[in-house]
């Protein structure tokens, strides 16, 4: 095998922003370096003084240096056919690649992470960061956090791995089963292999132990892997893989519970990469409020912050659909129920009751509503056997949702309420549990009948 060990230099902390500043590559075959490449780049972009500071490398200095475009086909050839190496090898392989893609070049390299393997071969070390690894193992270092000192130091930290039986790990890092290449630096690949493949909710987790992301999973192993394997270059994707460090899980019998879990969590926790839930909320509500003539007015609007709706629906015909239904059983005005706007206001007094009249069919319209708001649970597979999922819906709203015994009896709301966790209602939890009622009937057992 042929490794290519890398370490560059960059102006920041993620690839689609930022620019490389310095490369160094050193070719290796195992037995000794066979090859090296090193230049300081031209990153047509101004390099923040904090990291002037930090590496030595100035303006001035990458003033006249190529640009990455100028070197990006040589830089290609090096590493297409090599295992790329590097201490925390997602970082500079995510900016390699990105700034190769930007030139044309698909880099599709196998990697080898020196942070992860270190940790296999020298278990119990104080840190894994470069600077330490070198103090603990008494590696010289020279020229630290420039490209070239930071790589030859590489280079004397894998061969030392070599000297200490790394060969097996490194076989198996390889493997594409393998998860170690492409897995957050802090995570143990073990927790992923731990997780099942069920329904269920996961956390991540930062060095602190706080919940970072919330996510649902069909399969639990499945979904959190698929989070890895495609690590982009984002400034929000590089940060959110640098903070993962440990991974929690809740199983739950059904997607559709996870679904659930999912967004309780989300709105409980308030995790700081849950920034962009796409989801279909209720838009609309039918409102009643009274005019200056005192007619009870029905209407369907847009769902309003500071007015709480009588009813909500997903879509403006589902709420046409049931005000009409209102206007006809209960023989409301259509045009004070604004679907008629054919004529004027100032005709109402010749062809209407009273407002008293007229407002106590509206009561009755609102109070059969209410009472024919469907009341019905959705039923599911269990986490254990001998039990089964249950999620209620009680008068239109959701009440709650956890495991019953299979045999029980689906008779009684009030002794169903008694076994099930309460979780508060909104609309998207009622909307998600609508729409799988509908398309499976075959699991819903309706107490409305």
């Amino acid at each position: 095998m042929i490794y290519a060990i890398v370490d560059i230099e960059t102006t920041g902390g993620y690839a689609a922003s930022n620019g490389i500043t310095e490369v160094a590559i050193f070719v290796h075959d195992g037995l000794k370096i066979i090859d090296r490449f090193e230049t300081l780049i031209n990153p047509q972009q101004t390099i923040p003084y904090f990291i002037q500071t930090m590496t030595g490398i100035t303006n001035e200095m990458v003033a006249n240096a190529p640009s990455f475009e100028e070197v990006a086909a040589q830089l290609f050839a090096i590493l297409n056919d090599k295992i790329f190496i590097a201490h925390n090898v997602n970082f500079d392989y995510s900016f390699l690649k990105h700034q190769l893609q930007q030139c044309g070049y698909e880099l599709n390299a196998k990697k080898l992470c020196t942070v992860r393997l270190t940790r296999k071969v020298f278990t119990g070390l104080p840190s894994y960061s470069l600077g330490n690894i070198c103090r603990s193992l008494q590696i010289p270092i020279e020229n630290r956090h420039r490209a070239g000192g930071d790589a030859w130091a590489t280079v004397r930290l894998f061969e030392m791995l070599l000297h200490n039986n790394a060969q097996p790990h490194i076989e198996q890092f390889l493997k594409k089963s393998s998860k170690e290449q492409y897995l957050p630096l802090h995570l143990p690949k073990e927790q992923i292999e731990k997780l099942p493949r069920k329904p269920g909710v996961y956390y991540f987790r930062n060095q602190k132990g706080k919940v970072i992301y919330v996510g649902k999973a069909k399969s639990l192993k499945k979904r959190v892997s698929s989070h890895f394997t495609h690590n982009g270059a984002s400034r929000q994707k590089q940060e959110f893989i640098r903070n993962v460090h440990d991974i929690s899980y809740q199983l739950c019998g059904t997607e559709l519970m996870a679904a659930v879990l999912e967004e309780t969590e989300i709105k409980r926790l308030w995790p700081l990469y849950n920034t962009s839930r796409k989801q279909v909320s209720l838009q609309y509500g039918l409102y009643v409020f009274e005019d200056q003539r005192g007619y009870a007015r029905l209407a369907i609007e847009r769902k309003r912050k500071h007015l709480r709706p009588v009813h909500t629906f997903g879509l403006l015909w589902e709420g046409y659909r049931l005000l009409w239904k209102m206007i006809e059983r209960h023989r409301l005005s259509p045009r004070l129920c604004f679907v008629d706007k054919t004529r004027e206001m100032g005709e109402l007094a010749e062809q209407y009751d009273e407002p008293v009249v007229y407002n106590q069919r509206v009561e009755q319209a609102l109070q059969t509503l209410y009472e024919e708001l469907p009341t019905f649970a959705v039923l599911g597979e269990g986490v254990e056997d001998g039990q089964q999922s249950c999620l209620l819906i009680e008068k239109g709203k959701f009440y709650g949702m956890g495991y019953v015994p299979q045999e029980m009896k689906m008779r009684d709301v009030g002794k169903l309420k008694k076994v099930l966790t309460p979780y508060h209602d909104n609309d998207f939890i009622r909307d998600m549990i609508y729409r799988y009622a509908e398309t499976n009937p075959q699991q819903m057992v309706n107490f409305n009948e």
